[in-house]
């Protein structure tokens, strides 16, 4: 049986696994407060973590913490005061790929693509970097199931719910999980074997930003 290891493009691809919280001030999109980002890379068949990035960030001054977010995420204003703004902590997660060929990975991630492009200016790599959604992927290798939220796969796979659930890097490790679950199911079903094949089932195109990117950067975990 074909694997996915053995399509010489899936070999040489570093999977960055990514996730963001953040808040959604009315009329305004969503502003990011904390990220994650695993790198992996195939190694002897499986996924291997070969990197790992999370960092808080402080949003505009006119944008806090509601008593709701501290209660879903464990997020705190005092946490975020400290930290870095997001300009700053993208650039620093941008500065990090260093060695292309990439593919971002997310659950629903038409969220963080936006996300992203929004940030394109501090963040040129990740804002060109074709996504793929385990969402996605998960539709087409699950069929039928009641939902596809994240705690629903969690729930399907029996992988045990974080004690940090919504936090940035629980939620990538869980994600990552999930991601592995279906490439190995996807195989066994004849659904995928190639890159080509998983871009088709669950890819997912950069987000247009809404304003001209920076200079591209060549550029690793």
């Amino acid at each position: 049986m074909p694997t996915l290891t053995s399509d010489p493009r899936f070999a040489a691809m570093t999977f960055v696994v990514i996730d963001f919280e953040g808040l959604t001030p009315a009329g305004r999109p969503a502003e990011p407060i904390e990220v994650a980002a695993l790198a992996l890379r195939p190694r002897q068949g499986q996924l291997a973590e070969v990197g790992r990035f999370e960092a808080l960030m402080r949003p505009p001054a006119d944008v806090p913490v509601t008593a709701r977010d501290v209660q879903l995420k464990g997020i705190t204003q005092r946490m975020l005061d400290s930290a870095a703004p997001a300009a700053e902590v993208m650039a620093r997660l941008d500065a990090r790929l260093m060695a292309p060929p990439y593919r971002l990975v997310a659950h629903h991630a038409s969220t963080e693509a936006g996300i992203i492009a929004r940030q394109a200016a501090h963040c040129p790599v990740l804002a060109s970097t074709p996504l793929l959604d385990t969402l996605r992927l998960a539709k087409a290798v699950l069929p039928g199931l009641r939902s596809y939220g994240l705690d629903s796969l969690l729930g399907h796979y029996a992988i045990p719910t974080p004690a940090g659930r919504h936090r940035a890097m629980p939620d990538a490790e869980v994600t990552t999980q999930v991601l592995t679950r279906l490439l190995d199911e996807g195989v066994s079903a004849g659904r995928w074997s190639t890159l080509l094949e998983l871009d088709m089932a669950g890819g997912l195109q950069p987000a247009r930003p809404p304003t001209a990117p920076g200079a591209e950067q060549v550029s690793l975990f």
